[in-house]
Formats: C-alpha cells, structure tokens, sequence
C-alpha cells in the first residue's frame, strides 16, 4: 500500500498545478460572446479622447453617438450595422462631410437590438441618399442606448 502512496501523491500536485495554469490563461482571454443569437456587428468609430469633456467637445456636431470606455480611453462611435457594405457606406457619408473613421468588428448578442438593427439594414442597403443616412444612423444609435446601455 505504501508503494502506491507516492505516486498519487504526486499525481495529485501534478494535476492541480496543471489545471492552476490552465485556469490563468484564460483568465487573461478576452471574453467573447457565447450565444446562437450572437452577431458580428461593424461600429464605425469617430475618435478615442483621453477624457469624457474632450470627447463631448469633440462629438457636438453630431445628434447622437455613443462612446465606450476601453483602457481608460473614450471611444466614440457614431454608426452601427451588421453588414460591411453598409459600414462603408457610413464610412464615405461621414468622409464626405469631413470626418475620418474606422470600421471595428464586436461582437453582440442582443437579441432585441439585432432585430431593429436588421430592419434598419434594409433600409440602409436600399438608399444612397445621404439624408437618409444620416437619418437612419441617428435612429439605430438611439435604438441602442434604449435598448442596449
């Protein structure tokens, strides 16, 4: 009995310090959406700020945004959709009136948001009219502060 004593012993310290280090690495992973409802959605973001007044300073051209607040940086965006096309016709709307954006990948599973979002896609796909842009961005980010923060 005592032969078998030491090499479960052993085991046993093997084991938990294995699963330890297995645990810690993913406590160090960003975190990502688990759901069937999750989508793939394109933010386009207008600016990082170092404060939040710099960025309300920055941002009071536009009727609505939303910001998110990422390594003590503000990040402000200024259109959401869940096609690529769409998002780069929002990139060149807002390059054409004189703002400079990125298009950003997130993840987002909820469900509600996604669905008003679809809809607005439709409409977004089927327009050119800058207007209607402009228009149709200041609905979904506002669809997004009800229904998302």
């Amino acid at each position: 009995m005592k032969k078998y004593l030491f090499p479960v012993f052993i085991s046993l310290i093997l084991g938990i310090s294995m699963a330890y280090f297995i645990i810690r690495q993913y406590e160090t992973m960003p975190a990502l959406a688990v759901s069937s409802e999750a989508e793939t959605l394109y933010y386009i973001k207008c600016g990082v700020y170092k404060d939040i007044d710099t960025m309300n300073d920055n941002m009071k051209d536009f009727i609505n945004y939303i910001y998110n607040v990422e390594d003590n940086q503000y990040h402000s965006y200024i259109g959401i959709t869940t096609s690529k096309d769409n998002a780069l016709k929002i990139q060149n709307y807002y390059k054409e009136i004189g703002y400079e954006t990125e298009i950003e990948q997130r993840i987002t599973d909820n469900k509600d948001f996604i669905n008003i979002l679809k809809q607005y896609d439709e409409l977004l796909t089927k327009t050119d009219d800058n207007e209607s842009v402009k228009v149709i961005c200041n609905q979904v980010l506002a669809k997004y502060e009800e229904l998302v923060k």
